[in-house]
């Protein structure tokens, strides 16, 4: 027999005819009362809002639905909450379960049940007037702390095991007092899971490593993660925290620079030889010279020959810098590799600056062109390219520029506002060009724009295949490194040498802007 009442609740060890009832009975939800739920979520269960109803409700360890022990077989709401009774299976998990109850070790209970009509409050606890429940679990710790074992009963020759328990007489506040309520109701919703009033348990934090594994895998498993740090352990904010959560580098380090050598690139680099400060370069310098014979018989025109050597000097570039053993060892990316990147990006400027001016400074012929006048920078180019093709038959094949000058042949339009070099040719146009690339034909010759030529520079040139006006050198040595025992340091250097020569100033034309 049971009997529910806001009093102690026992159970009869056996029934009449002295077979085990296997029963336990005590309280399985208060009413009105508040509880945060092992999700986070903050539920409380109005009085009647479950149904007496047990026809369907299994007992379950942990709300685990595989570990089923037997089943509520009744069900009673009083004013302190929502009784029952339960019979637990003559299995071997009901065995273990029983003896557990029996020793007090396991002495509490929460439900599993799915909210039929609920409403939100102000401060988001959910108020639960209708729900269906599924199935009560016996538990170690329970949401509710009132949610207990009254009494058990194991078998016709054991003795009923009751525990006093003092029961809940809250205080039935009125309807206004109870909560701040949101004054439009939240529309009535059915549930697809359940909520489990299992108690929250104690978060522990995560190490630097699962922290760091969970925002790599980004999207959602890291906003869920993060979602239970704050639901789960409010009063813990990360800000407090900066030793246990650090900040990860998910991408390699932001560089403004384009470590490109536009000028050098276009050219090309020769071998240098690895001895002697310098080294020489012949040059033809007088060509032989044949004419017309007068008369069979008569002397053809004497002819010689003039090779020159030219002494081409090498220039060295490089830099370095000291980086200490705990640099070296505690950065994470590499300190090492990203000072050798830089190294190496810095060496690259600084050979094709040095190559840039000595271009500029080897060119002695000049031509006109207007940045204005589309007619006469065209004029200018092909005056250009026939002062180049005068001296030896070579054509230009490049057009070297700065950026800004660059930006002007891009501009440049014909009387009817046409672009002269557009970016989509048509089959009369004199050429291609884009803010998008620097690459563009401008009257077919190979654009070259390097930020290392001087402002306004605008060079007119033969710099393509064996016979090249300019040449340029290079022997690129790379990092070299040394220990510096005394400071726990290590000197990290980069170099190369790099040697130009204007094999013959008469293939390029320095263009004037007469604008």
């Amino acid at each position: 027999m049971i009997r529910l009442s806001a009093q102690l609740v026992t159970l009869d060890a056996a029934a009449p005819d002295g077979e085990p009832k296997r029963t336990i009975t005590g309280l399985a939800v208060p009413w009105d009362t508040t509880a945060t739920l092992s999700g986070g979520e903050v539920v409380q269960f109005l009085k009647g809002s479950i149904a007496e109803d047990a026809s369907s409700v299994k007992l379950l360890e942990f709300h685990d639905d595989t570990r089923v022990i037997g089943k509520v077989t009744a069900l009673a709401s009083t004013d302190e909450g929502l009784m029952f009774e339960a019979k637990i299976a003559p299995t071997r998990a009901g065995d273990d379960a029983l003896a557990l109850l029996a020793m007090g070790a396991l002495d509490s209970v929460s439900v599993g049940a799915i909210p039929v009509r609920y409403k939100t409050a102000a401060d988001g606890t959910m108020l639960v007037s209708e729900a269906r429940m599924v199935e009560l679990s016996v538990v170690t710790v329970p949401a509710y702390a009132e949610a207990q074992v009254y009494s058990v009963a194991a078998s016709a020759t054991e003795e009923t095991v009751e525990e006093d328990a003092t029961q809940p007489n809250p205080t039935q506040d009125s309807e206004e007092e109870k909560m701040d309520i949101q004054e439009t109701p939240v529309e009535a919703a059915i549930a697809t899971t359940p909520i489990y009033a299992t108690a929250k348990r104690e978060f522990k934090l995560p190490t630097a490593a699962e922290y760091i594994a969970k925002f790599v895998a980004g999207g959602g498993e890291f906003a869920e993660f993060n979602a239970r740090i704050k639901a789960a352990a409010p009063e813990v904010v990360l800000s407090d925290l900066p030793g246990t959560l650090p900040t990860p580098i998910v991408q390699p380090y932001f560089d403004s620079l384009n470590p490109i050598r536009p000028l050098v690139t276009a050219i090309g680099t020769r071998a240098m030889p690895s001895t002697g400060a310098t080294f020489r370069r012949p040059v033809l310098t007088t060509r032989p010279v044949a004419d017309v014979q007068a008369n069979d018989g008569d002397t053809l025109n004497a002819s010689t020959v003039v090779i020159s050597n030219n002494n081409v000097d090498k220039v060295t570039v490089g830099t370095y810098a000291n980086l200490t053993e705990q640099t070296i060892d505690w950065s994470d990316p590499s300190s090492i590799d990203i000072v050798l990147r830089q190294m190496a990006i810095a060496y690259g400027q600084a050979t094709d600056l040095y190559a840039c001016s000595e271009l500029e400074g080897g060119v002695s012929q000049t031509e006109d062109w207007n940045s204005t006048d589309a007619a006469a920078t065209i004029a200018g180019i092909y005056l250009a390219a026939a002062t180049i093709s005068g001296n030896g038959n070579y054509l230009p094949t490049h057009a070297f520029t700065a950026p800004d000058v660059w930006a002007k042949l891009g501009g440049l339009c014909d009387d009817s506002g046409r672009p002269v070099f557009p970016s989509l040719a048509p089959m009369n146009a004199a050429g291609v060009s884009s803010a998008a690339t620097w690459n563009g034909n401008p009257l077919g010759l190979e654009l070259v724009v390097d930020k290392n030529l001087t402002a306004g520079s605008f060079i007119i040139g033969h710099a393509a295949g064996p016979a090249a006006g300019f040449e340029i050198y290079e022997n690129n040595r790379g990092a070299v490194s040394i220990d510096l025992p005394s400071t726990l340091q290590r000197q990290v250097a980069y170099r190369g040498f790099i040697a130009t020569f204007m094999a013959d100033a008469t293939m390029f034309v320095k263009m004037e802007d007469q604008a």
